[in-house]
């Protein structure tokens, strides 16, 4: 049957079901299939927050949501235009968020009476006409399934397994997406297990045979390929990309790559990406608890590793001593903290921003640590690669916040060329580096003129013995020390020492087209896409305004305050509810405007764009 194929600029799909339906294995093929085709894209899994829900029920609602384009975008989408609704309780967690005339794709063989009754539904919304603003269509995908697979030795229940793949068929036909990466994928995964890789299979073609001959659906689309920069591409998540970072910039260190980790959501995927790599030097070890962790981590820095740490909020809580541990010894260590909803337990599934303060002051005493955060997947390599540049620079733990919606999210990623990487110079010390009375001697706390940092030392290097452990140490000698004078100088020295870093990021850029703007969107981490989608809203609509976005929040690049000063007004938005807001307010004396929302989820753009909106009247 020929069916007339529509050209479309965007669209943003969401695909909704059962935490057991493969709502997340289906959203990530059909996305690997839209990165191969070439459009750009951003998504947003959303994972439910109970690990085993009942069936059928809204707390157990798993979603995924993607957007891809024939041109370049930044937001995961603030609207879906299609979903895919698994089950009653999947349409309802979901359709306050579809506005009017989005296509409702409905596995309607799940809208049986008890279906129904779980999630509230006093009437089928199938019949009772509550739809009528939708394009809904109404496809049986389980019974469909369960057809396709009569031939094979499957069960009812076994067979009913593969309707997402059925799905993904379906929507792999309807926007023309290539077959060919889903099969592959398939044929990887149940490569020990042919009876169920040919019903997969089977189903993934019986969807797009579905699409092709049925009366449902009377037209299909394609969203053209997204010009690019020439090169190699392949699409990544934050925390995949997190872990390439690590891996080399331990490579650009020359240096064996240890994390000490203890699972936690969301990201345990760290843990389990670096554990496949031991080829390049990668050594894992997942510890009893978070306080494990770290204190391996830090021995690793001690004997001279490239030492990482990965947690959420609540395990930075049960760190925070053992990094202080680690600012008084002055050793490498990169700390990953992958923001989620709080306090607490909170919101494990859910991103956030929160953690900043927790960051930048969560220890006793003064405890100063340089703060780098990732602004998009993509940039979660060039993030790891900069926080591991600075850790073993300056010799200092540094913080790496990136959030649950970065973590999970993907977009494409040019690989870059190896050769360009940022070089980064252990310079252990070898010999002793001070003369006194005509006798060269060791002094493990004499600092480096430029960076203040003390040497890094390896243990059993003949000569270089010195003292190690949490309690102050003197100046230059290292020999221990309860001499206030001495305290005092210390702390000041290690306080330059992050606060010299300033000089050593990049300066803060400020996209400003014409430079005559008056009002300034300051953001920092996973807000980058949805300013930048605002903005670009917001100019289109004759407002002038401008754009620039933190990627080291301490200490922040030299050029901040002389930037914040040029703008009558800015706005701050952030996950939380006010922490960069109040630092920069401290630190700079602007009357900054915040924007705030702790939903557990990213902004949409729309909001933003009302909040520009409403300032640009005021200026």
């Amino acid at each position: 049957m020929s069916k007339e194929l529509v050209t479309l600029g965007r669209v943003v799909i969401r695909f909704a079901g059962d935490s057991g339906d493969g709502m997340q294995l289906t959203g990530d093929q059909f996305t690997n299939a839209t990165a191969i085709f070439g459009n750009d894209l951003v998504t947003l899994p959303d994972f439910p927050a109970e690990i085993r829900a009942p069936q059928g029920t809204l707390p157990g609602v798993s979603a995924f949501q993607l957007h891809f384009a024939d041109h370049d975008i930044t937001t995961a989408g603030d609207s879906p235009t299609v979903l895919v609704a698994m089950n009653p309780a999947a349409l309802k967690a979901n359709l306050h968020e579809m506005p009017e005339g989005a296509d409702l794709i409905i596995n309607t063989d799940e809208f049986t009476k008890r279906n129904l009754d779980k999630v509230g539904y006093a009437n089928n919304p199938l019949e009772d006409g509550s739809l009528e603003k939708y394009r809904v269509h109404e496809v049986a995908l389980t019974s469909l399934t369960v057809e396709a697979l009569k031939d094979f030795d499957l069960t009812r229940k076994e067979a009913e397994r593969s309707k997402n793949m059925f799905a993904l068929g379906l929507l792999s036909w309807l926007y023309s997406r290539p077959m060919e990466t889903p099969k592959s994928f398939l044929a990887t995964k149940f490569a020990k297990k042919p009876e169920i890789l040919a019903a997969n299979l089977k189903a993934l073609e019986a969807g797009w045979s579905f699409g092709e001959t049925t009366e449902v659906f009377s037209v299909h689309y394609e969203v053209k390929p997204a010009p690019a920069r020439a090169g190699e591409y392949r699409n990544i998540s934050g925390n995949l990309a997190l872990s390439y970072g690590l891996i080399a910039g331990a490579q650009s260190a020359g240096l064996p790559l240890y994390l000490g980790s203890y699972p936690i959501t969301p990201a345990s995927d760290i843990l389990h990406e670096l554990s496949k790599h031991k080829n390049f030097g990668v050594r894992t070890f997942q510890a009893e608890d978070e306080i494990a962790a770290i204190g391996a981590a830090i021995g690793a820095a001690y004997g001279g590793s490239l030492a990482v740490t990965t947690t959420s909020g609540p395990g930075v809580a049960l760190k925070s001593e053992a990094i202080g541990l680690a600012v008084s010894l002055e050793l490498p260590l990169v700390v990953i903290d992958i923001q989620r909803g709080g306090p607490s337990t909170g919101l494990p599934t859910k991103t956030e921003q929160a953690d900043l303060l927790q960051a930048m002051f969560g220890r006793n005493g003064e405890a100063p640590v340089p703060i780098v955060a990732p602004r998009s997947p993509a940039h979660c390599f060039d993030a790891a690669i900069e926080a591991c540049r600075i850790a073993v620079k300056y010799r200092t733990p540094v913080f790496l916040l990136s959030d649950g919606y970065l973590a999970n999210g993907s977009e494409p990623w040019l690989l870059p060329d190896v050769a360009s990487l940022p070089k980064i110079e252990p310079n252990f010390l070898e010999a002793p580096n001070h003369e006194l009375n005509g006798v060269d001697v060791l002094w493990p706390f004499k600092r480096d003129d430029e960076t203040l940092a003390r040497p890094w030392i390896r243990p059993g290097t003949p000569g270089l013995e010195h003292r190690i452990g949490g309690i102050e140490k003197a100046n230059n000698t290292g020999a221990i020390s309860y001499d206030p004078a001495n305290h005092d100088l210390m702390t000041r020295l290690r306080q330059a020492k992050v606060d010299g870093i300033s000089d050593d990021v990049e300066p803060m850029f400020v996209d400003d087209p014409n430079g005559d703007s008056d009002i300034l969107v300051l953001g920092w981490g996973s807000t980058f896409g949805p300013i930048g989608a605002a903005v670009e809203i917001s100019r289109r609509n004759g407002i002038k305004v401008a754009q620039a976005h933190l990627s080291t929040l301490n200490p922040f690049p030299a050029n901040t305050g002389e930037v914040l000063k040029r703008y009558k007004k800015v706005i701050v938005p952030e996950m939380n509810l006010g922490q960069l807001n109040m630092l920069i307010r401290a630190k700079f004396l602007v009357d900054t405007i915040g924007f705030n929302k702790v939903r557990g989820l990213p902004f949409k753009a729309t909001e933003l764009v009302d909040v520009i909106k409403d300032v640009a009247a005021h200026v």
